[in-house]
C-alpha cells in the first residue's frame, strides 16, 4: 500500500496523521461528506462552467481523470511509445512491457487466476459482443435461451438480440419490480420453465443504481447449467469485483468508468471457455501462422486481439487501477453508499421529485428522478447554468423507461471526487427549477 500510495500521490489512511483523521471525523459526524480524494488530483474539476464551479455528476457515464493517469500517458507517449509485440529494439521492448505490465495490474484488480484471461477490447460493448458472436454462434441452437432482465444497458440487450437472431435461440427477460429490484420469484420461474444456455445480466444498473443479487443468480444459473455474463461497467469501479469468489464465467468493463482513458476495455473469461472460442476478429497480432489458404491462432489473450492495439490506453489504465488499488476499493464503496444516503435523503425532501430504483444500501452511487412535469433534457440545461453537469435522457436503457413509462430521466452520479456539498447543490438548482416552473 505504502509503494502504491508513493507512486498515485495518495495518502493511505496508516499516513493520516491524527489530527487529519480527526478533522474528516468531525465533518462526518456534521453531515458533511468530503472527497475521498485530494480534489487538485482532478484539473478538470478547478474549471468554472458559465462563471459558476464545476459541479461534476455524471461519473457513471464517464469519470474524470486523475493527475496520476494523465502523466503516465503523456509520461508514456513522450519517451516510450512504440509498436508492441513486433520489435527487437530498445523502445517496442519497453512499450510492450508497460502494456502487458497494465495486463497483469488489471487480472490482480479483479483476482483473476491468469493473465491470459484478460482480453483487451474497446469498451465493455465491445466485450460483451465478442462473448454474444464467438461463444453464441458456437454454442446456441434453435430451442436454446438466453436470459436477460429488464434492467439491463442496451449494451447487454442489442448483442443478444442479434444472437438470438442469428441461432434461433430464445431471448427472455427477467422483469423488475416497481421499486427497481429484479423480481427472483420470476426469474426461479423461468430458470426452471426455460433453462437457459447463458445469463447475462449488470452488476450495477447504470440508471437505478440496483445491485441485484448476483451471487444468487450465478447458482441458480450455475445449478440449471448456464454460462453467467457480468456487465461490470458499473461495478469494478465503485466496489472489489472478485471473479474467483463470484465464480461467474464472463465479465465486461471498461477504464473510462474507473479514472481511465476512452478506447479500452476488458473481456475477463474462464480460461477453458475462452481457449474453446473461436477467434472474434482477423488480422495482425492474433495469429500464429498465415497462408494463402489458413491460418492458426496466437495463444491467449493475443487471439483476440487483432491489430496495432490500444497501447498508450492500456498504460492509463492501469494508473488507474494503482490508484484506485490505493484507495481501497472498500473505501471507494463506503464513500458512495454514504453520498447516495444522502442524496437520496436530501432529494426527497423536494416536492414534486420522485426516485426511481432501492433504498441506499441495495444501490450504488447513483440517483435517477424526475421532477415534475419538467422534461430531463430541460432540467439538465437548467442545471448546467449553475455549472452543474448531470445526464439526461434514457440512459440506453429504452426498455426500463418503457417498464416505468417514462421517456426519460434525470440522472446523478457519484465518486471519489464527490462530496456531499455538490449534492446540496444539486438540490438547491433542483429548487430554483422548480420554482422557475411554478409549480
Amino acid at each position: 500500500m505504502a509503494n502504491l500510495a508513493h507512486t498515485t500521490g495518495i495518502e493511505t489512511t496508516s499516513e493520516k496523521t491524527e489530527a487529519d483523521t480527526g478533522a474528516k471525523a468531525t465533518s462526518a459526524t456534521s453531515g458533511f461528506i468530503p472527497s475521498l480524494v485530494p480534489r487538485e488530483d482532478f484539473p478538470i474539476l478547478a474549471r468554472q462552467i458559465h462563471g459558476k464551479p464545476l459541479v461534476f455528476l455524471d461519473s457513471t457515464a464517464s469519470a474524470q481523470k486523475p493527475r496520476q493517469v494523465l502523466d503516465a500517458m503523456d509520461a508514456f507517449n513522450r519517451t516510450t511509445y512504440a509498436n508492441i509485440h513486433r520489435g527487437a529494439y530498445t523502445l517496442s521492448e519497453e512499450a510492450t512491457a508497460a502494456y502487458e505490465g497494465a495486463r497483469k495490474k488489471v487480472a490482480r484488480f479483479i483476482n483473476a487466476r491468469s493473465v491470459r484471461e484478460v482480453i483487451w477490447t474497446r469498451n465493455t460493448t465491445e466485450s460483451i459482443n465478442l462473448v454474444a458472436h464467438t461463444w453464441a454462434d458456437a454454442n446456441l441452437h434453435p430451442g436454446d435461451t438466453i436470459l436477460i432482465t429488464e434492467m439491463e444497458h442496451h449494451s447487454n440487450i442489442v448483442p443478444w438480440q442479434l444472437a438470438a437472431a442469428r441461432t434461433g435461440a430464445a431471448l427472455r427477460y427477467v422483469p423488475i419490480t416497481d421499486d427497481g429490484e429484479l423480481d427472483m420469484a420470476a426469474f426461479d420461474q423461468l430458470i426452471e420453465r426455460h433453462p437457459p444456455r447463458l445469463v447475462a445480466v449488470t452488476q450495477m444498473s447504470n440508471v437505478l443504481g440496483t445491485l441485484p443479487p448476483v451471487g444468487e443468480i450465478i447458482a441458480k444459473a450455475h445449478a440449471a447449467g448456464a454460462l453467467v455474463l457480468l456487465d461490470a461497467a458499473q461495478s469494478v469501479p465503485h466496489t472489489a469485483v472478485d471473479v474467483r469468489a463470484l465464480g461467474c464465467d464472463f465479465l465486461a468493463f471498461s477504464a473510462h468508468k474507473m479514472l481511465g482513458p476512452s478506447g479500452i476495455g476488458v473481456l475477463w473469461g474462464r480460461r477453458e471457455l475462452l481457449d474453446a472460442m473461436p477467434p472474434f476478429l482477423g488480422g495482425g497480432d492474433m495469429i500464429r501462422d498465415v497462408s494463402l489458404q489458413h491460418s492458426t491462432w496466437a495463444d491467449l489473450p493475443w487471439k483476440f486481439e487483432a491489430g496495432t492495439p490500444a497501447i498508450t490506453e492500456a498504460v492509463g489504465f492501469g494508473a488507474a487501477v494503482d490508484y484506485l488499488s490505493a484507495l481501497g476499493m472498500a473505501n471507494v464503496r463506503a464513500h458512495e453508499h454514504a453520498l447516495a444516503a444522502y442524496a437520496l435523503e436530501r432529494l426527497a425532501a423536494i416536492p414534486d421529485l420522485r426516485i426511481y430504483g432501492p433504498p441506499a444500501d441495495r444501490r450504488g452511487g447513483v440517483v435517477s428522478f424526475t421532477l415534475g412535469d419538467i422534461h430531463a433534457h430541460d432540467l439538465a440545461t437548467l442545471l448546467d447554468r449553475e455549472g452543474i453537469a448531470i445526464r439526461a435522457g434514457h440512459h440506453c436503457a429504452q426498455p426500463l423507461m418503457e417498464r416505468y413509462q417514462l421517456a426519460a430521466t434525470a440522472r446523478a452520479s457519484f465518486y471519489v471526487y464527490t462530496t456531499s456539498a455538490e449534492i446540496d447543490a444539486l438540490a438547491a438548482a433542483l429548487e430554483q427549477a422548480r420554482s422557475i416552473f411554478a409549480f
